[in-house]
């Protein structure tokens, strides 16, 4: 279990005055991944009010911390920082990934460096719950007044909005992007072959049998999966459950009713043991990425995923959507769009804080999620951004957005419960992936709330 004590940056440890005069900050890694371009440690001396980091040039400098490293995630990050740079060439941009474990590496960089107030400009985080360890340690800037303007007011959802605020109603983040995590992909020829219609799936169990029916007929695995990182398996279960107790079960349980839910959390646990019985026979040695590739190949029927494996999709030759693959609704959460956003914030004691803010303006803009979204396999938070660089499976991802009775966070990817306790939860699944006793499970879940 986490201690609350040490996972929560304290004010004593952080911080003895943040941006005081004549403070001298040290921009570890500003020049990027060390490649021995350096002269030297760059350092610069904040303002009394702050001060903006100056490049060599005069320019102003912007370090964007991020575990964007594959693939399409890459090329959407690519595609904004050109966008960024176009809109303000005074702005130099230094791109600092820090990939690995879900988010918890940057997390681990980013809490360092602010014990060491050594802050970056900005850094990616999930909106939502996952903000509670920097709120709690009061280190992320209020920018309700110098980023959220009434354009970008009215053109974001209450909901996403509601994310990005503080309990004290403090606007402390931008979400650039929402994910649906509730898909089910699958191979249009598989499914042919094996006489499933997946328009008629209707329920978890319904699916399972499906399974059942595929391991029949072909030699395709009826369900693409990875359990080497607890995650995929965190975020099955998550729709499993909606799909077979409803959203309000599951919203119940997420703020820590376990207990009160019992034969919900059982009956959905046991579907997904039962479900592991269909995974492909490496699910234990491959990433998620490589599962899918199994779709790709014909060489899988179905793949539980967020809309991000649409965007390898889009990259594998000869395979076109609606002929070759398609998807549904995860079955039994038809109206449901489970989401998980990404989103930028700005640290106190900032090394540039004007260009931060231009960078979270420009993230909020129309023209920085209409570019970045399509190439990330993503929908735009904004309501105003135009339909035509989405694709048809986009287009039709915003269309049940629009239309959807509800978006529940998630646990698997920190937006629906505090970072003790999806660490906690994580624990729970990373036991039960090992050895499917969803007793064991149960038990670990009532107790990680």
């Amino acid at each position: 279990m986490t201690n609350d004590t040490n996972s929560s940056l304290t004010r004593r440890r952080y911080i003895k005055a943040g941006g005081a005069a004549g403070a001298t900050i040290a921009i570890a890694g500003c020049l990027g991944g060390g490649d021995g371009d350096s002269d030297g440690e760059e350092t610069t001396t904040a303002s009394d009010d702050g001060g903006t980091t100056q490049s060599d040039d005069g320019g102003q400098e912007l370090e964007i911390v991020h575990w964007w490293t594959a693939g399409g995630e890459k090329d959407a990050l690519n595609a904004l920082i050109e966008g960024f740079e176009q809109e303000y060439p005074d702005v130099d941009v230094t791109n600092n990934p820090a990939p690995g474990g879900a988010g918890s590496a940057l997390d681990t960089e980013i809490q360092s460096r602010i014990i060491n107030e050594n802050p970056p400009s900005t850094f990616q985080i999930w909106p939502g719950k996952a903000l509670n360890t920097y709120l709690e340690s009061d280190v992320l800037v209020d920018i309700g007044d110098s980023v959220w303007d009434d354009g970008m007011r009215d053109a974001y959802l209450d909901g996403v909005k509601d994310m990005s605020q503080s309990a004290d109603g403090e606007f402390v983040a931008v979400p650039l992007n929402i994910h649906r995590l509730n898909n089910l992909f699958y191979n249009v020829s598989v499914l042919e072959d094996a006489g499933v219609d997946p328009a008629s799936l209707d329920s978890p169990s319904a699916l399972l049998d499906a399974m059942e029916t595929i391991d029949a007929e072909t030699d395709a695995a009826p369900m693409a999966h990875q359990t080497q990182a607890v995650w995929s398996t965190l975020q099955m279960w998550e729709d499993v459950l909606i799909g077979h107790a409803g959203v309000d079960t599951y919203q119940d349980v997420i703020a820590g009713n376990v207990a009160d839910n019992e034969t919900a959390v059982r009956e959905s646990l046991q579907l997904v043991a039962d479900f592991r019985e269909y995974f492909n026979e490496d699910a234990g040695s491959v990433a998620w990425d490589e599962a899918n590739g199994k779709v790709i190949q014909g060489n899988a029927a179905f793949i539980h995923q967020g809309d991000w494996a649409a965007g390898q999709y889009g990259a594998a030759e000869d395979f076109e959507y609606d002929s070759d693959w398609g998807n549904v609704a995860f079955p039994g959460t038809d109206g449901v769009y489970h989401v998980v956003a990404d989103s930028f914030v700005m640290p106190t004691s900032n090394p540039s804080p004007e260009a931060t803010e231009k960078w979270l303006s420009y993230c909020g803009s129309v023209d920085g999620q209409e570019r970045f979204n399509p190439v990330k396999g993503s929908i735009p938070p904004r309501t105003d951004v135009p339909n035509d660089e989405f694709g048809p499976f986009l287009t039709a991802q915003r269309e049940d957005f629009d239309t959807s009775d509800a978006q529940p966070p998630t646990i698997a990817h920190g937006t629906g419960v505090t970072p003790q306790v999806k660490s906690n939860v994580e624990a729970a699944f990373s036991a039960f992936v090992g050895n499917w006793n969803v007793d064991a499970a149960y038990d670990e879940l009532t107790n990680a709330f």
